[in-house]
């Protein structure tokens, strides 16, 4: 009886290791296409943190413009913020009178390893290209 009860219990994990499998392929499929696309747009190979200034920067909405090394964090800031949005983490306030968005926390982030973090971004940028009709 106990062999058989282990198992279902086996059966039961490698059904959700499966089903966890063909999430993380359907999401890195997504994911590619979307690093295709910018890649072609912008001539490079472009990793998570490129597409995620890139995002800020669109999100910004000031074109090309010099930025100092603070204002490159706060950009990277400002897609983080914007990708998390729908999630219910954040929260958008509006511009400071440099024209700069704003949020304000509405959830703390749990926390994740790095692995974690990445997914969770990959799927928010997944998410983004989706609802902006990019992909």
């Amino acid at each position: 009886m106990k062999i058989s009860a282990d198992l279902k219990v086996s059966n039961h994990h490698l059904f959700k290791l499966a089903y966890l499998c063909a999430m993380d392929l359907e999401l890195e499929n997504s994911f590619g296409e979307v690093t295709k696309r910018m890649s072609e747009q912008f001539g490079d190979d472009l990793d998570l943190q490129a597409i995620l200034f890139l995002i800020g920067i669109q999100e910004l909405g000031k074109g090309k413009v010099n930025l100092s090394k603070n204002e490159k964090v706060d950009v990277m800031h400002i897609a983080i913020c914007t990708l998390l949005t729908p999630y219910g983490y954040y929260e958008y306030e509006g511009l400071d009178k440099d024209g700069w968005p704003h949020w304000k926390t509405n959830e703390k982030l749990p926390p994740l390893k790095p692995a974690q973090q990445q997914l969770v971004m990959k799927q928010a940028i997944v998410e983004y290209f989706k609802i902006n009709e990019l992909i």
